[in-house]
């Protein structure tokens, strides 16, 4: 028997995500394409796995779509789901929802990871150009001077710069694609990542002491695993070109913080942080201090009309999983200890 829905049909579908996940995500042109592909049938999204109606929503259900904020998918719930076959996820990551308990079952899962590494791959790219001309401290000198600044700052410009890729994650590897029209050069930390994969991505592989002495740019892009707290110490921080650039859009945790205060108040590098730790910072931490970090609020993944590549993403894979062609973008569990 086939474990994948039949082609002549479109298969039942319930939908599970927060109530600020669904008015972001289930735009009424989204949900008249999902009635495309599957039957949602009368339900409301569940909130809540253990209301009456998502009981009912369930009861039928062959394949799950999900969003930001959806409960855990535990055994109880798959009592309740004895047709569920397939998990779509309408965002990054499933370690949140999708427990144990379904892989164990069997259930397919998909994720729009990839759609959702694009735009986080256009920031990084954005800040990293930025940072070499250094446009945000320059404008911000402009602002309260008033006049034009007298000479050009020393080592200015994008020119053969050389830009450090910390894990070729999917946005790592996105990032990788996006910078190949500019005239820099591209270093990658990454052990599992061999020689001949790093050659064919563009980049030359180098240990992690390197990727932080040889680069002007250092980008952050591993996945906040217990391996990888605090992965960027002090030592690899202080280690870094006079005027060099952090950028995170990882996780803060990825980063020892307070090091960091340390080397940014003494001006021997500047940052770009997407996120932090905690998030938000509170309000007297020591960050909003440092005139040579920008913070901005994890806003580098998908938002506003982003939103709807993340939720097409997920129309094309629920098609592909009923026509019996599978998932394009499958989430598989052998790979979960490297995935953010």
């Amino acid at each position: 028997m086939s474990d994948t829905a039949p082609a002549h049909r479109r298969p039942r579908a319930a939908l599970a995500m927060s109530p600020d996940a669904a008015a972001s995500v289930l735009r009424p042109e989204v949900l008249a394409a999902l009635d495309t592909v599957c039957a949602r049938g009368p339900h409301p999204v569940i909130t809540d796995f253990g209301a009456p109606a998502a009981r009912a929503a369930l009861a039928d259900a062959e394949v799950l779509i999900t969003g930001w904020g959806c409960p855990p998918v535990h055994a109880g719930v798959l009592a309740d789901a004895p047709a569920l076959r397939a998990v779509v996820h309408t965002a990054g990551s499933v370690r949140a929802h999708v427990t144990d308990a379904c892989w164990d079952r069997g259930i397919e899962v998909s994720s729009a990871a990839a759609a959702n590494a694009l735009p986080v791959a256009e920031y990084t790219v954005a800040m990293i150009l930025l940072s070499g001309k250094r446009v945000l401290e320059r404008a911000r000198d402009l602002r309260t001077a008033r006049v034009r600044e007298a000479a050009v700052p020393s080592g200015v410009g994008n020119y053969g710069r050389t830009v450090g890729i910390l894990s070729a994650s999917l946005i790592g590897r996105r990032v990788i694609e996006l910078l190949r029209p500019y005239d820099l050069r591209v270093l990658l930390h990454d052990p599992y990542v061999s020689g001949a994969e790093a050659a064919a991505l563009g980049v030359r592989p180098v240990s992690l002491a390197a990727l932080f002495t040889e680069s002007d740019v250092v980008s952050v892009h591993t996945p906040l695993l217990p391996a990888t707290t605090g992965l960027v110490s002090g030592e690899l921080l202080a280690s870094m070109r006079p005027d060099g650039v952090l950028v995170n859009t990882s996780r803060g945790a990825v980063v020892d913080q307070d090091a960091l205060v340390g080397v940014l108040r003494r001006g021997h590098i500047r940052a770009v942080l997407d996120v932090t730790d905690p998030e938000p910072l509170p309000p007297e931490h020591p960050l909003w201090e440092c005139d040579n970090v920008l913070v901005t609020p994890h806003l580098a993944g998908s938002q506003g009309n982003e939103l709807r590549r993340l939720a097409d993403l997920a129309v094309g894979e629920v098609a592909r999983w009923a026509a019996g062609d599978g998932f394009a973008h499958r989430v598989r569990r052998e790979r979960l200890a490297f995935l953010a």
